[in-house]
């Protein structure tokens, strides 16, 4: 198999696959494969928002601490490869299209998803590769995704929970919390964020299952960084969220260590100081200075407004924002949150094939901001940027992995 025919094969198979009510079709695939996740260590990452940050901060401290680090997530940002990592260095094109090879050779004619396939792709390279433990993000919710075939893990963890694939999770936070609930396993421990919702639902499901349950202390936020345990601590990442994100991570990172994984307070402090993702109000220093971000539900919505607001607000920039949105998300109240804050907002729908038209979050925009609808990334973007280099302003890209993902492939950030 070359490159090509590998994206044809996992291309193959329907983004989700038909839907599931166990883990049958999962754990069918992990046999037939040779159950790889048997053989590997994991941590198992939940939640709406704010995943990718808790694993890459976690990822970080084991490796800065010494650990072959396995780190699995999604989606992709660049191309298909950046979502399987060893110590941050994606899968390489030639044991991706070894071990696709293998897996078509082995696997049955079961309707199984691309998300199922990519991760036996991740955990047989993870295990060939002889990691010492896996970062492990789970795709949407907890107890029915795929990634719950592994076995109980070193610790589970649950970011903050909102409201976000309704048609399959439930159209109430406490529903989505009994999904994401799920990946508590027995005799196992898990850390919940401290701004998460329900805390009460993982509580019980933790004592049905006889899992730990670790305590996360109170922690106080001054300006740009915050304390916790009596230590001072500064993300590199913009976002209000970044703080319990960050005190998700240095509780977990303290546990894991009590489990015998020598994870250092100072590769702690390294990971949460140094830690950048894309795509998750990523800036780009510039001129004009860019802010990316993916952030489609309304807490990810709500987490760039800070930023913005910031911005805005207390430094008194001029914001140019190029925004689009698809139609599964709740895109009247993303539109009109974030163009409260901007000068301008040029909306698009070029990146997806269910986009919300452009000219739809224009009319929505227009409620409180000068607005236009482009359609075209290119065209949009040539726009925001001249205006931001007219009035000293900064562009914001938003709405939209896809979008936030077609943006940084075109400008090779």
């Amino acid at each position: 198999m070359n490159f090509n025919e590998c994206m044809e094969f996992v291309n193959s198979y329907s983004k989700s696959g038909k839907p599931v009510t166990n883990l049958s079709r999962a754990e069918n695939l992990m046999k037939l494969v040779g159950n790889p996740e048997k053989k590997l260590k994991f941590i198992h990452v939940a939640g709406t928002n704010g995943k990718g940050s808790v694993v890459e901060y976690i990822s970080n401290a084991l490796i800065y601490s010494g650990y072959k680090t396995g780190q699995f997530t999604s989606p992709y940002i660049l191309r298909y490869n950046d979502r399987i990592r060893i110590n941050n260095s994606e899968i390489d094109d030639g044991s991706l299209c070894k071990i696709c090879e293998f897996i078509k050779d082995k696997i049955d004619d079961m309707p199984y998803s691309q998300f199922e396939i990519t991760m036996a792709i991740a955990f047989l390279w993870f295990q060939n590769e002889n990691c010492d433990i896996v970062v492990l993000e789970t795709g949407i919710g907890g107890l029915l995704d795929c990634t719950n075939v592994i076995p109980p893990p070193v610790l589970s963890v649950i970011t903050s929970i909102s409201l976000d694939h309704t048609d399959i999770l439930g159209d109430t936070v406490e529903k989505i919390a009994q999904q994401k609930a799920g990946i508590i396993k027995e005799n196992s421990a898990v850390v919940i964020a401290p701004e998460c919702n329900c805390k009460n639902i993982f509580r019980k499901k933790a004592s049905e299952v006889n899992a730990e349950f670790v305590k996360i202390k109170k922690f106080l936020i001054k300006d740009n960084f915050f304390e916790y345990d009596g230590n001072s601590y500064k993300p590199s990442m913009l976002g209000r969220g970044q703080f319990s994100n960050a005190v998700t991570a240095i509780e977990s990172c303290r546990y894991i260590a009590k489990k015998g994984f020598a994870v250092t307070e100072s590769a702690i402090r390294k990971s949460i100081e140094t830690t950048r993702l894309k795509a998750r109000c990523q800036y780009i220093d510039g001129n004009p200075p860019v802010i990316v971000d993916g952030g489609h539900n309304p807490e990810g919505i709500e987490n760039l407004a800070t930023v913005l607001r910031k911005y805005a607000v207390s430094e008194n920039k001029k914001i140019y924002s190029v925004m689009g949105m698809v139609g599964t998300k709740d895109y009247e109240y993303g539109v009109y949150t974030i163009a409260r804050y901007c000068e301008k907002m040029f909306t698009v729908d070029d990146f997806s094939q269910n986009a919300v038209p452009a000219e739809k979050l224009a009319e929505i925009a227009g409620e409180c901001a000068e607005n236009e609808a482009c359609h075209s990334l290119g065209v949009a973007l040539r726009k925001a940027t001249e205006l931001a280099l007219e009035n000293n302003g900064i562009v914001v890209i938003c709405g939209s992995l896809y979008l936030a993902s077609e943006y940084l492939n075109l400008s090779g950030c």
